[in-house]
């Protein structure tokens, strides 16, 4: 079956942008961006991926996207209606209409939907984000891998929007680069 990976970058203080949707990717630099071209080269947007060489580079864990309305729409104000074109893309919102067609709408139940995703033969799962479709996804959520920038926002959009459930998870690995980001993976602890 294939795994559903939330695979984000936040703030020390566990925020995925400001409140606003701001980011600050000041800390892709040096290894740790070494580490993302070589082990996640389809986690680069299209426009990006081929300003950095990566045009002919195959996908290496992900062959689907998954994201909030709010995750895909920045893409849209710069005129980017298929931002991820090496994927299966899907944007889950009640309100979107469909603006490409490699981007699939998606308004029913994100929870059902990966479910038949996760049936399918295929390549890894990526929810790229937001918090709010992470938050109903939780339980369908395999693996987290988590970059953590050394900054703090002190507000802002955070990793999970959901009601209060503790999960358990083990941790898989763990690296920190010289920029002082650290990326982490967990999986899903296992109930006995």
């Amino acid at each position: 079956m294939r795994q559903l990976t939330y695979y984000i970058g936040c703030s020390l203080d566990g925020f995925i942008a400001g409140p606003d949707g701001e980011t600050d990717s000041s800390g892709f630099d040096g290894d740790l961006k070494d580490a993302i071209l070589s082990e996640y080269p389809e986690t680069i947007p299209t426009h990006a991926r081929e300003a950095l060489g990566l045009a002919d580079v195959p996908n290496k864990v992900f062959d689907t996207i998954l994201m909030g309305r709010a995750t895909y729409e920045p893409a849209l104000r710069i005129g980017v209606t298929s931002p991820y074109a090496y994927l299966r893309q899907y944007v889950f919102s009640s309100t979107l209409s469909p603006t490409d067609p490699e981007v699939k709408v998606v308004s029913g139940d994100p929870v059902e939907f990966v479910r038949g995703l996760k049936r399918q033969p295929g390549a890894g799962i990526w929810l790229c984000g937001g918090a709010g479709l992470a938050g109903q996804l939780l339980g369908e959520i395999d693996q987290l891998v988590v970059k953590r920038y050394p900054m703090v926002f002190g507000s802002g959009i955070p990793l999970f929007r959901a009601p209060f459930a503790p999960t358990d998870w083990q941790l898989c690995e763990s690296r920190v680069f010289l920029t002082g980001t650290t990326l982490t993976s967990y999986v899903r602890r296992q109930e006995h």
